[in-house]
C-alpha cells in the first residue's frame, strides 16, 4: 500500500486511474482546482476510505510543498491542448513539472510519474510539443526517481477525442482531412494506459522515458473511417489545402474551446507512433490488448440514428 498523490485527477485518465489504484488499497489523494465542481464526481471513482480529494492552487508552491511531503508516489496528469490566460503551455507543461520535481527531490519521495506525449521531440515548430519536452528536461535534471510516460492518443467512452469526432461526423456532410489524413497514431485505450501506470508502480520502474502505444497503428483517415462505420454515417472525407486549414484554425481560436488551433495543426504533421529512440511499454512486457475498432463499438451506438447524441 502506497500513499499516492495525483495532480490532474479529475481529467479523463485520472477518473479511470483513481478506481484502479484504490482497488489495490493504495491511499490516493487527488488535487483539484475546484472542489465544489469536481469533488462529487471524483468521490464516486474510488473505493471509500482510500480516496481523499483536496482543493489546491497548482501555482502555489507552499500548497504543493505540503502535499508532496506526505506522499510516497506523485503522479502528474495535468495537461492542456490549447492556451487560455494563465494556463499557457509553458506554465502548465514546463514550469509546473519543474516545481513538482524539485519538491519530489526535496522530500526524496519514492517515485514521480509524469505523463507527457508521444512524438514531441520531432515537432519543433509546436509550442505544445516544445513545452512538453521542456518539462521532461526539467524533471530529468531535478529528480532521479522519475518515470516519464509518452502515450499516443488515449481514448474511451468519456474521452474528448473519439466522442468529439463522432459528434462532428454525425452532424457534418463533409469532414476535412489535414495532410490528407496520413498522420499515423497508435490509439491506446485508457484502461490499457492505466495498466501501464500500475505496472510501473508495482515493478518500481525508474529513470525511464517510456513510449506508450496501443496494439495497432492507424492513420487519421483510417480512424475516421472506423468511427463512421461504427455510427453508420457516410460523411465525405475531403483533403483540405493547408492555407484554408490555417484560416479555419485561426477562426476556431476565437472560441473558448476551439476544435482545432494553429498549433494543433502543426502537430498533425508528425506521426504519433513509436520512435524507437526510447523504450516502450512493449519492452517492459506491458502489452496493450484493446483494439480501437472493437472498443468504440461499445459506445458508438449513442451517435447512431436514434441515439442520445445523434444529430
Amino acid at each position: 500500500m502506497k500513499k499516492i498523490l495525483i495532480f490532474g485527477g479529475s481529467g479523463h485518465i485520472g477518473r479511470h486511474l483513481i478506481g484502479r489504484l484504490t482497488k489495490q488499497n493504495h491511499l490516493v489523494t487527488v488535487v483539484t482546482r475546484n472542489l465544489h465542481k469536481n469533488g462529487s464526481i471524483l468521490k464516486t471513482q474510488g473505493n471509500p476510505g482510500y480516496l481523499n480529494i483536496v482543493e489546491a492552487n497548482i501555482f502555489d508552491e507552499n500548497e504543493i510543498d505540503n502535499l508532496i511531503k506526505n506522499t510516497d508516489i506523485c503522479i502528474n496528469l495535468v495537461g492542456i491542448l490549447f492556451e487560455k490566460k494563465k494556463n499557457s503551455f509553458n506554465n502548465i507543461h514546463t514550469n509546473f513539472p519543474n516545481i513538482i520535481s524539485q519538491k519530489c527531490n526535496k522530500y526524496n519521495i519514492e517515485q514521480f510519474i509524469h505523463v507527457s506525449a508521444l512524438g514531441i521531440e520531432k515537432a519543433i515548430d509546436s509550442k505544445y510539443a516544445m513545452s512538453k519536452l521542456g518539462g521532461e528536461k526539467k524533471i530529468i535534471s531535478n529528480f532521479s526517481k522519475f518515470t516519464i510516460l509518452r502515450p499516443s492518443i488515449i481514448y474511451s467512452v468519456d474521452d474528448n477525442f473519439t466522442t468529439n469526432l463522432m459528434s462532428l461526423l454525425s452532424l457534418l456532410p463533409i469532414f476535412p482531412l489535414y495532410y490528407n489524413g496520413n498522420t499515423k497514431f497508435s490509439p491506446l485505450h485508457v484502461s490499457d494506459f492505466c495498466e501501464i501506470i500500475l505496472k510501473v508502480i508495482k515493478n518500481n520502474i525508474l529513470a525511464e522515458v517510456i513510449e506508450c502505444v496501443g496494439p495497432e497503428e492507424l492513420s487519421f483517415k483510417e480512424i475516421l473511417k472506423k468511427l463512421l462505420k461504427s455510427i453508420n454515417k457516410n460523411t465525405i472525407l475531403i483533403p483540405f489545402p493547408l492555407k484554408i486549414a490555417k484560416i479555419i484554425a485561426l477562426l476556431f481560436e476565437m472560441f473558448p474551446k476551439p476544435l482545432i488551433t494553429k498549433d494543433q495543426l502543426r502537430l498533425l504533421k508528425y506521426d504519433n507512433i513509436l520512435s524507437k529512440e526510447n523504450k516502450s511499454n512493449i519492452d517492459f512486457g506491458i502489452n496493450a490488448k484493446l483494439k480501437f475498432e472493437e472498443e468504440i463499438l461499445k459506445y458508438s451506438y449513442m451517435w447512431k440514428n436514434g441515439g442520445q447524441y445523434s444529430k
